[in-house]
């Protein structure tokens, strides 16, 4: 009793005037402090100590999200030399307002920890508890057990069979690489890298999530992803994640990587055909559009969508897609005994947080991805490569 009485005593010399209306005021002082210095230990230390609502705790987080280079101009990011020539480039390749649009919206969001997006919290943003998860793994010694799992990639094998298989595209073999997250996961892309030349396949597909950081340069992840270029073969195919900017889309154009914009493909083999679509980011800057992704495929097509998230099953299937191929979750990365996800960071059935499930008629699949993100850890949910072998069903 005494040592609790010590302990208001000392709160009430530093906080003389402990009054409801100076809380978040107080709150939001300390936050933005914490925020220059990187401190997060302090946020945390000032919720316990001043014993704020929810509510207040709430608005001294975002504090942590207005960070100075959200407010320079996209373009402006880049060399000024670079910064006309990815414009003209954007647009020929977008559409001018299209482009403009998904600039905009970037410049808006981009690293933002509240609102926005399918979900309300984004904790891949919140670069500060990234650091305590990190501190907390290393003092509890799971630390490097994880970072080595992290690493630990499997080829997983997943047979597709449909109806509207054509029979020309029997063993047509589909590599789906996703969640690179190539300036934060090393590990994982130089062991990806020794698998990549082993594996045969006939088309690859890129399912988002090439950048690990969420905002600033992007030059890190395209010198990687160049790299990792070098050991794909056939045709390739990507979207855009929510950890992605479209400023890289014109460099991993010009590397060999097709990305879709809401836009379809006709992949063939033989005399017959299928259809390939993939859709801008859905989950985080909401620039999806099924319908004009769908709208060039003949109606009883086997078709397949390409989304980083998996979150918009629901359209997908109302669309009449066939297959839907997804990232975006990492499976969960951090799981219980048994793989049993801790957190999926996304709003959907945990069915279809990793795997192989189906919505009425269409097939999908969720790839746990290559790389991290928070921190580079894994447990109980090894990274993985996935091939995809198409059969036409009786």
């Amino acid at each position: 009793m005494e040592r609790g009485t010590s302990r208001m005593r000392r709160i009430g010399q530093r906080w003389p005037k402990w009054q409801p209306g100076r809380r978040v005021a107080k709150a939001v002082g300390i936050a933005e402090k914490c925020r220059r210095n990187s401190a997060v230990v302090a946020l945390f230390k000032t919720f316990s100590n001043q014993m704020l609502t929810s509510q207040q705790s709430l608005a001294a987080m975002r504090m942590l999200s207005n960070r100075s280079d959200r407010s320079t101009p996209m373009l402006d990011r880049l060399t000024p030399k670079a910064q006309p020539d990815i414009r003209v480039r954007l647009e020929r390749r977008l559409g001018r307002r299209y482009a403009q649009q998904r600039l905009g919206i970037e410049q808006e969001h981009e690293g933002q920890i509240f609102g926005g997006g399918i979900n309300f919290f984004h904790i891949e943003n919140w670069y500060s508890i990234h650091s305590l998860i990190k501190f907390a793994l290393k003092t509890s010694g799971l630390y490097s057990r994880g970072a080595r799992n992290a690493a630990d990639i499997r080829v997983r094998h997943h047979h597709i069979r449909h109806p509207l298989v054509p029979k020309a595209f029997r063993a047509f073999t589909i590599l789906q690489v996703s969640d690179l997250h190539c300036d934060t996961s090393m590990l994982a892309i130089q062991r990806l890298r020794e698998i990549l030349p082993t594996l045969k396949y006939d088309l690859c597909v890129l399912t988002g999530d090439y950048r690990g950081r969420t905002y600033g340069s992007c030059d890190a992840t395209l010198a990687v992803l160049k790299q990792i270029r070098a050991e794909l073969s056939g045709p390739i195919y990507a979207v855009l994640g929510n950890h992605d900017t479209v400023l890289m889309a014109p460099p991993m154009e010009e590397m060999g990587i097709s990305i879709l914009f809401n836009e379809s493909v006709i992949i063939e083999r033989g005399d017959e055909r299928i259809y390939l679509a993939g859709i801008d980011d859905a989950h985080f800057y909401r620039v999806d559009n099924i319908e004009k992704a769908a709208c060039k495929i003949p109606h009883n097509a086997f078709s397949i969508l390409l989304s980083h998230t998996p979150e918009v099953y629901q359209q997908a299937a109302h669309a009449g897609f066939s297959v839907m191929l997804s990232g975006h979750t990492h499976g969960g990365q951090i799981c219980l005994p048994g793989g049993v996800a801790i957190k999926l960071n996304a709003v959907l059935p945990r069915r279809m947080g990793k795997g192989a499930w189906k919505h009425d008629s269409m097939l999908g699949y969720t790839s746990v991805g290559i790389g991290t993100s928070a921190v580079n850890v894994r447990f109980n949910c090894r990274p993985e490569v996935t091939l995809h072998h198409l059969e036409p069903a009786d």
